[in-house]
């Protein structure tokens, strides 16, 4: 042990404690190393088995069955001597599977045509419409999102706009509408980059990898590759194969059998990654040939003007070098200062430079620091170059993705503690031991042999963690309550029979998710009523066995949508950069410096009214609407969302001014419907935000509130107080009487009938 000590700290001098520390680790690790192989109860843990073909269970109530998920719910409720309820009428399904599928309520039309059709196949042409429509990507990519902790800027301190993020969600948004086989969906994420080099798209889905939170402007550049690894390694463990992986970061796991050491054997196939953030490039070979032509063109004309200017901002490079050198710990200015790198090295040199006043037009940037002559001489030069910007080839679009470096990949160890400073022995690129103890020998494509192997049919996990969250998302509660977590300390399958025939009928399909939607669906379990049955109730308190649906709040998301496409204001505008709707004043500190990022102003009010999906996403500074709402931390990945009720949901919609607004809208659209009598604008109102009318007893309290409440307006229309009126009121329409339709018309929209779903 003694021979052990001195190496250590001679390595790591500049931590010495942190080394002692990592040292005692290691060497308990080694004197109490347990070689043991995994227990006939670990091999047995049900999520380790192969996925079964199960035969369809027969039941007594035939007549009840639709799909084969029907029979198994069937034959679970016949077992416990229970019933499923019946269906939900047509109004509630319709507006249940239109919430699912695309996140929004059904328009007036809609409701009315389904109501109208009396065909058996009216509610499966309704599915069949709803899974085409382009809203339904803008849904189910939100909760991909959450998985993926996407989001648009790094976190920490500075939480910097990352600029080019959102074309990952458009690329989530646009798999889910065209339906990409979730295999090829997995494998891109995962290692686009060297499965399609030259595809764009792919290149754009290993964003999963970037979507850890980053502190740009760490000093201690070892650490910080090992967190975002680490970080990496944890969401493909939770995204993917539904295991709480990061457990293993420091120790054996202490419930699952997931060895100390396949965490880094995981964490190998991404110690070559880097991020690669740049122009997107060319798929077909003659344009990438003709761009390659053009930069040479262009780089041999101007060499002598580009040349010049270098040479201009020379000394003010050295000494942005040399000062940004002094940030930074012994060991990283090891890795910039050394002449022959090593790979790992090489990586934590890169992420150094932009520290160093070398990172994206570091040239332009030390330029504005001239003084005369040579910030007048770089001017000249400057005009010169501009002349040959017609021989530079388009400048193409930019996106933030990872790749590969260019050098080998540097080892991985096993880390004490999971201290970055005690490596312990090296491994090689595995998969889960109890499942796969072969390593993966190459230095090349590491990734694509991952997404290989999490894509392979006989995998018993992704299959089974993809199929479980689809069941989550409509239903509000998966088969395996814990969705991406799949071992001991997560909770069993409350019909692990069925889940195996979504699994393997998911495969058998290729992989399709709308299909196997479409199936849950299609289904007497989904369609059922949330009325409550008070043996079935004691019986299977927490509905367990599907004998009802769950009725549940909406998401934030949905529920934003929803008053903007109810009041008319909703712009569907798809895809491109997030936006900045209106916050509270006071929610964002103005800071002077510009790395500080907030929240844009004077958003133009139609792009401000695009769907929630397209809402820029900082995480230091949630959309505080979705914030109130229980959105996802997007610091990790997010399997499931909270569904809180707080007094603080009731005071945001009730003082929000956008609701407010959007209550105005929805009167506007309820008086501007002229000729409606006084009890009609009521049913217009109900109907607009319900789909259905008032019954007698609303009618009437609406009836009466609105008598109540119209002098109240009249005297704060002559006061100080101005009530909200909706915008170009139609003649005959008094502004008392408006603004007291506003205010019917928000309650409407914060009442339990619009926020949940029944």
């Amino acid at each position: 042990m003694i021979y052990l000590i001195e190496p250590v700290l001679q390595s790591s001098f500049q931590r010495p404690t942190f080394a002692l520390v990592g040292l005692l680790s290691a060497a308990l690790a080694l004197l109490s190393a347990d070689p043991r192989p995994f227990s006939d109860a670990q091999k047995k843990w049900w999520s380790f088995q192969p996925v079964s073909s199960p035969r369809v269970p027969s039941v007594h109530n035939a007549a009840w069955i639709k799909t084969p998920i029907d029979a198994f719910i069937l034959a679970k409720l016949e077992e416990n001597h229970l019933s499923p309820n019946p269906p939900a009428d047509k109004l509630t399904l319709l507006r249940r599977v239109t919430e699912d599928l695309t996140g929004l309520p059904p328009s007036q039309e809609e409701i009315q045509q389904f109501l109208n059709d009396s065909a058996p196949t009216a509610y499966e042409r309704v599915v069949d419409r709803l899974l085409a429509s382009p809203h339904y990507g803008e849904r189910w990519g939100r909760h991909w999102l959450d998985l993926a902790r996407y989001a648009d800027s790094n976190g920490f301190k500075a939480d910097e706009t990352r600029p080019d993020a959102w074309r990952y969600r458009d690329y989530v948004i646009k798999s889910f509408n065209t339906d990409k086989p979730y295999n090829q969906f997995v494998r891109e994420q995962i290692a686009g980059d060297e499965l399609s080099p030259h595809n764009p798209e792919a290149l754009v889905a290993t964003g999963f990898l970037r979507n850890f939170p980053d502190e740009s402007n760490a000093q201690t550049l070892f650490l910080r590759r090992q967190e975002y690894l680490n970080e990496i390694t944890d969401a493909v463990g939770a995204t993917f194969i539904g295991m709480t992986y990061s457990c293993a970061r420091c120790h054996d796991h202490k419930f699952d059998p997931i060895l100390h050491k396949d965490y880094y054997r995981l964490q190998a196939f991404f110690a070559n990654t880097v991020i690669g953030d740049g122009p997107l490039p060319l798929q077909d070979p003659a344009e990438r040939q003709k761009r390659q032509d053009q930069q040479a063109q262009w780089e041999q004309a101007t060499e002598s003007i580009r040349a010049e200017m270098r040479k201009l901002v020379a000394p003010v490079l050295e000494k942005d070098f040399q000062k940004g050198l002094t940030r930074f710990p012994e060991d990283v200015k090891q890795a910039i200062t050394a002449e022959n790198r090593t790979p790992l090295q090489w990586q934590i040199y890169q992420k150094a430079l932009p520290q160093l006043g070398l990172g994206d037009d570091y040239e332009d940037s030390a330029s504005r620091r001239l003084k005369p002559p040579s910030s007048t001489r770089y001017a000249v030069l400057k005009a010169q170059l501009a002349k040959f910007n017609s021989l530079k080839p388009v400048q193409r679009p930019t996106a933030q993705f990872m790749v590969d470096a260019p050098t080998a990949p540097p080892p991985t160890h096993v880390l004490a503690s999971g201290n970055v400073d005690s490596p312990l022995e090296e491994v090689q690129p595995g998969f889960l031991s109890i499942l796969d103890p072969r390593d993966v020998k190459t230095s090349t494509n590491r990734r694509a042999a991952l997404a290989d192997w999490l894509t392979d049919p006989k995998n018993p996990l992704v299959a089974r963690v993809m199929a479980n969250r689809i069941w989550y998302y409509n239903f509000g509660k998966g088969i395996v309550a814990t969705p991406s977590d799949y071992g001991k300390m997560g909770a069993r399958p409350t019909h692990p029979e069925l889940l195996d025939y979504l699994a393997s009928s998911f495969v058998e399909n290729g992989w399709s998710v709308k299909k196997l939607q479409r199936m849950i669906l299609l289904s007497n379990t989904y369609q059922q009523s949330s009325d409550f049955q008070p043996a079935a109730g004691a019986a299977d308190p927490d509905n367990k066995l599907v004998w009802r649906f769950n009725r549940r709040r909406l998401e934030g998301e949905a529920i934003r949508d929803g008053m903007l496409f109810t009041s008319g204001l909703l712009n569907p505008l798809p895809g491109g950069p997030g936006v900045f709707p209106p916050i509270p004043n006071g929610t964002v500190l103005q800071l002077a410096s510009k790395s500080y990022s907030g929240w844009k102003k004077h958003e133009d009010p139609e792009q401000a009214n695009r769907r929630s999906v397209y809402i820029f996403v900082r995480r230091n500074l949630r959309y505080p609407m979705m914030q109130e709402f229980d959105t996802a931390d997007t610091s990790e990945s997010c399997a499931f969302r909270k569904n809180t009720v707080t007094p603080a949901q009731s005071l945001e919609l009730l003082n929000n001014d956008l609701v407010l607004d959007w209550a105005r809208a929805l009167a506007g659209r309820v008086l501007n419907d002229t000729g409606l009598t006084a009890e009609a604008q009521i049913d217009r109102a109900f109907t607009l935000a319900f789909g259905r009318k008032p019954t007698p007893d609303e009618r009437k309290s609406a009836d009466t509130f609105l008598q109540r409440q119209v002098p109240i307006m009249s005297t704060r229309l002559l006061g100080l107080i101005k009530p909200p009126v909706p915008s170009n009121l139609p003649p005959g329409i008094a502004p008392a009487r408006a603004a007291a339709m506003v205010d019917l018309c928000h309650m409407l929209l914060d009442s339990n009938e619009f926020l949940y779903m029944n």
